[in-house]
């Protein structure tokens, strides 16, 4: 599930994923070239974390949980060099 809140030429981001299975979760995108980053969780068990992005843009991303790689579902995905899918957000 995704929140944006645009203001100007940037965006805050609200990423939030609720696994299958416990395990730490992390948010991996084209805006910082793959890194993992360490998604915080609620005590619903829904993880979430908040970027902000610059608006007019298009960035592919996707969750990764216990090295499994799952896509967001709010928004259209688009095939990935490694035969997988990536989901793609546009500003």
């Amino acid at each position: 599930m995704l929140k944006i809140t645009k203001k100007g030429d940037k965006a805050w981001v609200t990423f939030s994923f609720l696994p299958e299975s416990k395990g730490e979760v992390f948010l991996c995108g084209e805006w910082n070239g793959w890194q993992d980053e360490k998604m915080k969780v609620k005590k619903s068990g829904e993880y979430y974390l908040t970027k902000v992005l610059k608006c007019d843009e298009s960035y592919e991303f996707g969750y990764k949980v216990d090295n499994r790689w799952s896509c967001d579902s709010q928004v259209e995905s688009v095939e990935s060099p490694f035969g997988s899918k990536n989901s793609l957000l546009k500003l």
